[in-house]
């Protein structure tokens, strides 16, 4: 967390700052990156190549410097861009991108005191809230709280001021910035996800849908002892106020987890892969950030407490319609029987499959069927790396390495052309289980996902 000396004392929020900052940093990189292309026109293409990226890593780093400056949602939506845009943005870009979540500095308190007056009024009298923030992000920060009746421990997800209304005006600022860079090709498939990333920028700071949802996730789950999802208190929440009870909890990637027993570090793997099959089976709707910040995990005592993972933030939820859940259980169903005939016969009816070549197919299945592997068995898989999954289903994802072995596979594949630009709602779902898988591997799981998978299909 900073000091008190580097917190920010207000956002600038007005369009006309925000606009001539970013062109005068978009147009100071653009001219540079136009004077580094012309120094390389009579070198070998190697050469060129290798002059190219390192200049666009500098133009890069140097944008993501400025919009770091500015913070609110222009910053929210270079995080967006970071996570989902790898498949249309060049690699320089989405890496410097990435450093913007090392960048959020917190609000300083007058300022946010000013934000909570103006949205609870007197009500703020009922509350001792801690000056110090318990987490800071792009378009809000969190603080706790006691109720002093009765001593209910709070936290109040407080959005900055003016971010909800500057989410266009930002997002043109960006596209605009990306225009005049002249750094990245402009699409039908950019623009159709710079419009979906504008979307979820405002189901983001809508804070009475991500209060809905709470509750509807928390009715889901209240009969099953494994998690903990935080109760919105109704009378502390505003437009721009989220107030929720105080879950206490340690972080995935705390030390603390890997001197877990094994058993224990399985139980909460499946826990974690679980929520993802059901939300794809039974729910048709997906918390689609996997941010690890997003979860903690309330430790039991190894006996009659169960360990419970604490399930935190659900302004990222998607709701995809059943015809999109229909081919991702049909893929996930191939997975299962680990047939490449299948795999291919569920690459129908969906706009982007129809699209590609009917001999890329199989190439494109083998991709499916490596990301599918731990829903396959040793008895219909003979590609399982050896020592992966024991005779109990139960599958290794350390040592598996399966993240990287897919990337390695889709990149060679001969289909990789039509990963270019994937479908939206595709990214969202393989974005869902690389959370998943990576959450596994983080705490060293070995999970039986194949009778977790079983008994939906």
């Amino acid at each position: 967390m900073s000091d008190h000396n580097d917190k920010l004392k207000q956002l600038k929020t007005s369009s006309m700052d925000r606009r001539l900052s970013i062109a005068k940093a978009s147009l100071l990189a653009g001219t540079r990156w136009a004077a580094s292309n012309a120094t390389t026109m009579f070198s070998s293409e190697e050469e060129k190549e290798k002059k190219r990226k390192k200049a666009m890593k500098e133009q890069a780093d140097y944008l993501v410097s400025e919009i770091g400056k500015l913070k609110g949602s222009i910053v929210k939506i270079g995080q967006m861009m970071a996570l989902y845009g790898e498949h249309f943005l060049p690699e320089e870009i989405t890496q410097a991108l990435n450093t913007l979540n090392n960048q959020t500095v917190a609000l300083a308190w007058p300022a946010i005191k000013q934000q909570l007056h103006s949205q609870l009024g007197s009500k703020l009298d009922d509350l001792t809230i801690d000056h110090e923030p318990l987490g800071t992000a792009s378009l809000a920060q969190v603080h706790r709280a006691t109720r002093k009746s009765d001593g209910l421990e709070m936290v109040l997800k407080i959005q900055y001021p003016g971010v909800a209304e500057a989410i266009d005006s930002d997002m043109s600022l960006f596209k605009n910035m990306l225009k005049l860079t002249r750094m990245v090709p402009q699409t039908r498939e950019f623009d159709q996800w710079f419009d979906e990333v504008r979307e979820m920028m405002h189901r983001e700071v809508n804070y009475k849908i991500e209060a809905a949802t709470t509750r509807r996730f928390a009715a889901r789950l209240k009969e099953d002892p494994r998690y903990i999802v935080p109760q919105i208190i109704d009378g502390y929440c505003t437009d721009q106020v989220l107030c929720m009870t105080f879950e206490r909890g340690v972080p995935i990637n705390s030390p603390v987890m890997l001197s877990l027993p094994q058993e224990r570090r399985n139980k909460l793997g499946e826990a974690s892969l679980e929520i993802a099959v059901r939300e794809i089976f039974e729910w048709g709707e997906m918390q689609t950030d996997p941010n690890f910040g997003n979860y903690l995990v309330r430790l039991g005592n190894g006996n009659d407490i169960l360990d419970k993972i604490v399930l935190l933030d659900f302004g990222a939820i998607r709701q995809f319609d059943e015809h999109l859940l229909g081919v991702a259980r049909k893929l996930i169903h191939a997975g299962f029987n680990h047939s490449s005939e299948e795999m291919v016969q569920a690459m129908t009816g969906y706009e982007f499959f129809d699209s590609i070549p009917q001999s890329i197919k199989p190439d494109m299945a083998k991709v499916f069927l490596l990301a599918t592997e731990a829903f396959s068995s040793p008895s219909n898989n003979p590609d399982l790396p050896a020592g992966v999954m024991d005779e109990h289903f139960a599958y290794d994802w350390k040592a598996s390495q399966l993240h990287s072995r897919v990337m390695q596979q889709a990149s060679k594949s001969m289909a990789s052309r039509y990963f270019s630009v994937p479908p939206k709602e595709f990214m969202f779902i393989s974005r869902k289980f690389i959370g998943a898988y990576t959450f596994m591997t983080v705490i060293e799981a070995k999970t039986n996902v194949r009778t977790m998978v079983k008994k939906f299909i």
